[in-house]
This record gives C-alpha cells, structure tokens and sequence, in this order.
C-alpha cells in the first residue's frame, strides 16, 4: 500500500529574521475571490476622493513679485532651482526657487522687457521694445551694468538662444541670428511678414527654428541653409509656441481662438491634436521636460494643464486675485509650474494638485502607486470619472464658457441646416484639425533644388 503523506517546509511561512515580517500564503484564484472587483472600485473611489479634498495647487508667489504686470519667464536647462522674470517696467529680477526670493535685480530697459533667454554660461539675455538686446551677468553685482549690449533697427518682440551654441535669435520686423562676441546680425532668415512675435529654438534638432508674425503665419527656419522652409498661415494669429522636447518635430502653439493646436513640422496641412477649453486667447505655452504634458496660461485668467494626447484640460488653476495670465513655464523636473500675470505676480504651482513634496516611506510609496493602479483602472466608471473632472470655477468662467457652447452650438446647427438643403456633396465636413488652416507654403528655392 502506497501512503502519500502532507509536507510543507517552514521556509514558506516562518521569516529569516526576528525583525521581519511574517510570510502570508495567498491564493490568487478568482473564484476564491468573488468580491475583489467591488472592493477595489471602492478603493478606487476613495482614492479619488481622497485626491481631490488633498488638491492644494498654490504653493506661493516668488518675493513682492513685480511692480508692473509680468510678461516674459526664462527657465536655465541646467539649473533646477531659477527662473528670470520681466516686467513692463523693464526689470528684470533672477530667483532662487528654493527660497523663493530674487537674486538679482536691474532697470534693464527703457518700456516693456518683452522676451528673455539664458545663456549657456548661465547669464541673462534680455529684449525690449527699446531696440536693444542686453546680456547680464547674474552671478555679479547689478550696478556694473550689462556685459554687452546688442542695437537693433528696431524694438524686439522675442529672443531664444541656441541649446549648444554661443548664437541667439531674436524677433522684430523679421527673424536674425547674433553671435554672442558680435554686435551685428550674422543672419537674417525672414520671410514677407509685416512683424515676428515670438521666436524658438528647436532644442533636439538644435538648427531648426520657428517663429510666429503678425500677419498669422508660423515660419520654419534652418539656420544651416540660412532661409525659412515652411509658412503655415492660419485663421486667427499665433501668439506662442514650444517644441516638444522629447519629440523633435512636433510643437505646439497657442492662438488668439482660444485654442492650442499641436503640429508635425513635416505635414502642416492638419494638426495632430486640438487642446480646448479655454474662452479667451491663449497668450503663452510650455511643455513639460518629459513631453508627456503642456501648460498653458490664458486671457481668461486661468492656467490649464493638458495631457500631450489629450485634448481637454486635465486641471485648472485660477484665484481670486490673479488677472491675465501672460507667460508660464514648467520647472525643469516636471514638478512645479510658474505664472507671471498682469498684477505682478510670480506664482509656484504644483504640477500635480494633490502631490506633496518629501521623503515618502516604502509604505507611503507602495500606497500611492497602488491608488494610482486602482484609479486608472477604474477611470471610466461614471461616478469616479465625475468626481476627478469636477472643478469648482469662478462665476464669470462659468457663464463665459456657458455662452461659448451655445455659441458653438448654433453654430454647427447653422452648418447642418445648410447641408440639408443644399446639393449632396456641395457643402462637404470640415475636419477640425483642418479648418483652421488657411494654407501652407514651401519656399521656392527649395523646391527648384528639389526638382533638380
């Protein structure tokens, strides 16, 4: 007779130690388990719940801010903790994150400082409507003055620099590329617009550039050609735009329809992606250094978090007391997010509402990743989908974005009552990637080099 006898050995349940944990068997078949799924929807919608009573955005304002509205913000690629502000005043004040108090200080120009960059040596390049470009010297005392001064046919709108090289580029009545030990222009790479706004370096294909003009065109430019290649012209003007700085073609730009739309340097005909929401211009955008998110600030007093596929905001920031918000950026560890507004006000954000800076246990860390798993598992479900969209809006965004729809609204009803008694065919859909663009234009001299 053959006798089969139970063994287990005491490894698979006593610990190593005296200072360790004991081991629990778990049997992971689902039937044993019939209401796993109820009780992680649960989790998940505490969780969800949980991260909104924890959302506090609002970190705090940088020093007295500013005594004139803030209209130009400059991040350092290789610092994590500063930020260059400008105001209509024509200061300029250099801050340290950390404390959140100036380092530096100057009357840079006469009027409005319309643009800022940073060197590759850390020092500040500064524009103004004053027709002169000046780099400062941050590390120094400000009553020495500028290290150098670079004069202008006429006022500037933008300036960028180069990410690897000792060149800038800025913006008036056309595009110029300057060398840093130069006093005059080495290139100019405009093409047929009445005025450039904003100019910007590509950051991975670090010879491209695009600017946006006043005649609602966007512009690629090569500096290794010195010439432009592309013009798209769209239906409304462009006041911003920003590379992705993960993916080397696209960019994004900010326009007076309230909209954001994202390009493919390499088709202009169409859009990748339509970011809503906003009901007013959006004035300035930035995307996050890993490229999965941008921020943009808006006419409408708000700034807005979107997801680089998404096309509707996931948060919305706002106060009381912040008015037209001009310029943001993203901190260089995708953490943080700074505003500078028509009041003079610097403002510290956090990327993540509900996150909390410090040192977070094991424990705390393992916690927050399975919330995070549970609520992305559960994202659709209609009752936690409706508590993580929910925000509370000021009234006056609220009746704005209310009118905007109706707007809209009678809009594509007026479309549709059109097509119905019109010929088949005669009025065709307009893509909305598409409908905002007028048309696209490749300079002929490339396409002659092409042809031949």
């Amino acid at each position: 007779m053959k006798v089969k006898t139970i063994s287990r050995s005491s490894d698979t349940y006593l610990p190593a130690k005296n200072t360790e944990y004991s081991k629990l068997p778990r049997n992971l078949d689902p039937a044993l388990h019939p209401f796993e799924r109820a009780r992680e929807y649960t989790r998940a919608l505490n969780a969800t719940k949980l991260e909104r009573v924890f959302a506090k955005p609002f970190v705090g304002q940088l020093g007295n801010g500013h005594i004139d509205g803030v209209y130009c913000l400059a991040k350092n690629f290789g610092k994590v903790n500063t930020i260059a502000s400008g105001s209509g005043d024509g200061v300029i004040k250099y801050w340290n994150l950390s404390s959140q108090e100036e380092t530096y200080s100057v009357q840079a120009h006469h009027g409005i400082v319309n643009d800022l960059a940073v060197t590759l040596d850390g020092n500040l390049l500064s524009c103004g409507m004053d027709a002169s470009v000046k780099l400062w010297s941050v590390t120094s005392d400000a009553s020495e003055g500028p290290v150098n001064t670079y004069l202008g046919s006429s006022g500037f709108s933008g300036i960028d620099h180069h990410r690897s090289e000792s060149i800038f580029a800025t913006s008036s009545l056309g595009v110029e590329i300057w060398d840093v030990n130069r006093s005059k222009p080495i290139g100019d790479l405009s093409w047929g617009a009445d005025n450039v706004n904003t100019v910007r370096f590509n950051k991975t294909e670090q010879s491209i550039l695009a600017s946006t003009g006043s005649d609602r065109s966007i512009v690629i430019h090569d500096i290794r050609t010195n010439n432009a290649v592309q013009k798209l012209v769209t239906q409304m003007r462009t006041n911003s735009l920003c590379w992705n700085p993960m993916e080397a073609f696209n960019f994004a730009a900010a326009n007076e329809d309230h909209n954001v739309y994202l390009y493919d340097m390499r088709k202009l005909t169409r859009s990748l992606n339509v970011y809503k929401d906003h009901v007013a211009a959006v004035m300035d955008i930035d995307f996050s250094p890993t490229g999965q998110e941008l921020v943009t600030g808006s006419y409408d007093k708000t700034i807005r978090i979107f997801r680089a596929r998404d096309g509707h905001s996931r948060d919305i920031y706002h106060t009381k007391r912040m008015q037209k918000v001009f310029t943001v950026k993203f901190t260089m560890d995708s953490r943080f997010i700074i505003s500078g507004s028509d009041e003079g006000n610097i403002r510290l954000w956090r990327a993540d509402a509900s996150a909390r800076t410090g040192v977070k246990s094991a424990r705390e860390r393992a916690k927050l990743e399975y919330d995070n798993a549970v609520k992305e598992r559960y994202k659709n479900m209609p009752e936690i989908k409706r508590i993580s969209r929910h925000r509370h809006l000021p009234k006056y965004l609220k009746n704005t974005a209310n009118t905007k729809r109706i707007e809209i609204e009678s809009i594509k009803r007026k479309e549709e009552n059109v097509r119905k008694r019109s010929k088949k065919g005669s009025v065709p859909f307009q893509k909305e990637r598409e409908r905002h663009i007028i048309g696209v234009a490749i300079k002929e001299s490339l396409q002659s080099h092409d042809e031949s």
